[in-house]
């Protein structure tokens, strides 16, 4: 009998302080039942009560839509999650070209960014290859970096013929360690896209961890929609002509290091959602959920010590 009293006396409590929450607009008043329908859905979180003349959120659980997908990823969502969620997309659209489309905005094509550098000949019989210019251009193909970079050693061969680079482009070019200052800062926690993009990591001595390098020289499904042999090596030009109709690196005046990481990201965005997928079902399972106890006792949160002390002093 002690017991049920001082349940009772709680639960006292309890009312009372709830009528005060409503009273503060905090919470909305309990329906009876045979009163007005619950609203269901995302139209509840926007459902405004009065109380004592105001307005204020009305609190309650609403239950979830079967299928929802954040309008957006968190700036800092790694490249699994941005993998999942284009798996996800994948399944909405049915994997049409419209999905394809519209999923670009909804996976931060900020995090996206091509890259693509011009080698001049160092060292012994010019046999060395060495930064002389680098470019890189973002999602949409823009560049926001593009400049001509002075080797560490003397240039032996400026390989004009495939580089582009001439003595002149020299005169206006940033010291090496400048330069990949300026291109690791861009290039952080970013997805980097390229073609045979170990070329480009090795010319700017740096590694970019692997999750996060997409590189469009060994992507069977590109090559396969050229028509051509899954495992083949196949050239950048080659992709281009057969994939874009776009014509690249022509004429004797060499290659544009800005063309070229263009390029690269049109392939890239031609695949985006199918790649993204593959990479999503390789990754390893997310680790189970922990299991709670439906049975736990909960009677213990009508203690004093889990009320504000705000509304404690307010006179209860």
């Amino acid at each position: 009998q002690g017991r049920s009293k001082k349940k009772s006396r709680k639960h006292q409590r309890f009312m009372e302080r709830r009528v005060l929450l409503e009273q503060k607009g905090l919470l909305s008043p309990r329906r009876r039942l045979g009163s007005q329908t619950p609203v269901a859905g995302p139209e509840a979180h926007s459902t405004l009560s009065k109380v004592d003349g105001t307005t204020a959120p009305r609190c309650g659980k609403v239950p979830k839509p079967k299928q929802v997908v954040s309008p957006s990823l968190s700036p800092s969502a790694s490249p699994d999650s941005i993998a999942r969620h284009h798996s996800m997309l994948l399944s909405q659209g049915n994997g049409n070209s419209k999905g394809v489309r519209m999923s670009s905005p909804l996976l931060r094509p900020g995090k996206y960014v091509a890259i693509d550098c011009e080698m001049v000949g160092t060292g012994p019989q010019g046999r060395l290859s060495e930064l002389a210019r680098c470019s890189v251009v973002n999602y949409e193909g823009d560049v926001i970096y593009d400049k001509y970079v002075q080797p560490e050693l003397p240039i032996v061969d400026y390989r004009t013929r495939w580089s582009g680079i001439t003595k002149q482009h020299m005169k206006s070019a940033i010291p090496f360690k400048a330069a990949q200052a300026e291109i690791l800062k861009i290039l952080k926690d970013k997805i980097v896209v390229g073609h045979a993009i170990h070329n480009d990591f090795q010319a700017l001595k740096y590694f970019h961890p692997k999750d996060r390098t997409r590189d469009t020289s060994r992507i069977p499904m590109l090559n396969k929609r050229a028509g051509l042999p899954g495992r083949a090596s196949v050239s950048l030009k080659s992709l281009a002509r057969h994939l874009l109709q776009k014509k690249i690196q022509v004429g004797c005046k060499g290659h544009s290091s800005v063309e070229d990481a263009q390029t690269a990201m049109e392939l890239y965005r031609l695949v985006e959602v199918q790649w993204e997928m593959e990479l999503a079902c390789s990754l390893p399972p997310r680790p189970p959920s922990p299991i709670t106890d439906p049975t736990a006792d909960s009677n213990q949160y009508m203690d004093d010590q889990y009320w504000p002390t705000d509304l404690m002093a307010s006179g209860l």
